[in-house]
């Protein structure tokens, strides 16, 4: 079994300690990754903290251009890096045209994509202020050292959207994936570091010790983290004792509400995916979905078809739509969510018990008779589990929504877009969709509210929130 090593200034790098990467479709071991040590991630901070004067200071041509050539090279290996996100992460390697699977194949065409659109964008200098005596210019300055931590859901995905707006900008960058999907963000690492300055991007792995010596070493500027709330507070914690800048994307509890004229025929793949996406396993998907008397029983039974056609399986296998959970820490809650649900009075309507046999599969689940305050509406599931709650005023689909702490995403189903629209201004999400979910752009700012975190990613919006201004105040 291979190890799969850091990149260090450059240089591939391993440990005396190493863990094993499994594959959760089977549970058999698929790799070794070293455990980095203290002294390494110090190396790693230091490695970039050396190459990044250098690098901010390459023509903004030049670093556009390498951005590019960094596409390039996920587009070559993109057949490579998606089988290794299929064994680790479990998700269908799939395709990437409309009417493909949304899996690993997809996951690596969004890569090169989000590596393109930062490439393409520009801070131009801005005039905040100009008369007869003075001009006031805000110019954009990269950070430095950026501390990049990764979660297990898109692994290679996000990595990219720390990255590459950071590197574009003017940063160098230290990664920490999750234990459970390191590999693929090694190698991913390891191949784009090709077309850049040794530094410039360097990496780390283990458990979250490693991430806990990243963010608080002395030598990070920005913390840019995507993960669990718990897990954010600690980071937001360690950043507090160095005043260190972070970006904090922490999930979220979606809710979907069907407006009273929705069509639940013609909306009800947009529904399924919405929730079902990477096995529920995505933040921003629909983890709740309110829906109208009058358009329950329609609504349950086109999400109920739906679920049951779905082929699930090892993602290796052509055909496949949907894998297993990733790890057995979210399949056991995942499990422990839908027994609560069945003791608080909610029927299955599809799903509902594990599969059993290797791998953490879960069935597609729909559950219908909670309401609010039961654990699988109130808790994020982050599984292949969706509870319908049926209502009777759009008020109170609306306050059901903004009742918890989660602020990420959102969505409505109505055939009156404006009627939508008011609806959507009314709740508290970072993005709110209209017949649609989870439809996130390279251009159009991405963050949550509340609970669900703090700053933007994507677009120019994500551009600006990996510098920081320099106002020069000239005396005419």
């Amino acid at each position: 079994m291979n190890t799969y090593l850091n990149t260090i200034n450059g240089e591939q790098v391993d440990s005396s300690e190493r863990f094993e990467s499994i594959n959760p479709a089977t549970g058999e071991p698929i790799g070794r990754v070293p455990v980095s040590t203290r002294p390494q991630v110090s190396a790693a901070v230091a490695a970039a903290r050396a190459a990044q004067p250098a690098w901010a200071a390459k023509p903004d041509a030049e670093r556009k251009a390498l951005m590019m050539k960094v596409a390039e090279i996920i587009k070559a290996n993109a057949p490579y890096l998606a089988e290794w996100v299929t064994r680790e992460q479990g998700k269908p390697l799939g395709g990437v045209g409309p009417d493909q699977v949304p899996g690993a194949r997809f996951e690596l065409w969004g890569c090169e994509v989000w590596t393109q659109v930062p490439a393409s964008l520009d801070l131009p200098v801005e005039v905040a202020f100009e008369d007869d005596t003075r001009r006031d210019e805000v110019h954009r300055k990269p950070y430095g050292v950026v501390a990049a931590v990764a979660p297990w859901n898109w692994p290679l995905l996000i990595a990219i959207w720390q990255i590459i707006p950071s590197i574009r900008a003017g940063n160098t960058v230290v990664i920490k994936p999750s234990e459970y999907t390191s590999i693929g963000t090694l190698e991913l690492v390891r191949l784009i570091s090709q077309a850049l300055p040794k530094g410039v991007v360097n990496t780390v792995s283990g458990p979250g010790s490693v991430g806990s010596w990243l963010v608080s070493d002395p030598g990070i500027d920005k913390i840019m983290f995507t993960g669990s709330g718990p897990t954010g507070a600690k980071i937001a914690e360690a950043a507090a004792k160095n005043l260190t800048p972070t970006t904090m994307e922490l999930g979220g509890n979606d809710a979907a509400i069907m407006l009273p004229d929705a069509d639940p025929k013609a909306m009800a793949m947009g529904l399924f995916w919405g929730a079902f996406l990477n096995m529920g396993q995505t933040c921003a998907c629909a983890k709740r979905l309110y829906v109208p008397e009058n358009l329950f029983e329609p609504t349950v039974a086109a999400l109920k078809e739906l679920a049951e056609m779905m082929p699930m399986g090892d993602g290796m296998q052509e055909g496949t739509v949907m894998g297993p959970i990733q790890n057995k820490m979210q399949y056991d809650k995942v499990v422990s969510l839908v027994e609560s649900a069945k003791a608080q009075g909610g029927t299955i309507v599809c799903g509902g018990t594990p599969k059993g046999g290797p791998g953490y599969f879960f069935p597609l689940t729909i559950v219908t008779g909670l309401k609010d305050g039961d654990r699988l509406v109130d808790e994020e599931q982050f599984g292949p589990v969706l509870p319908v709650i049926k209502y009777r005023e759009v008020e109170d689909a609306i306050a059901s929504a903004n009742r918890l702490d989660a602020g990420l995403g959102a969505s409505v189903w109505s055939t009156d877009i404006n009627r939508a629209k008011e609806v959507a201004g009314r709740i508290q999400a970072g993005t709110v969709w209209i017949n649609q979910h989870g439809m996130i752009h390279p251009m159009v700012p991405f963050g949550g509210i509340k609970g669900s975190g703090y700053g933007v990613e994507f677009g120019v919006d994500g551009l600006k929130a990996v510098t920081q201004p320099q106002v020069l105040s000239i005396k005419k």
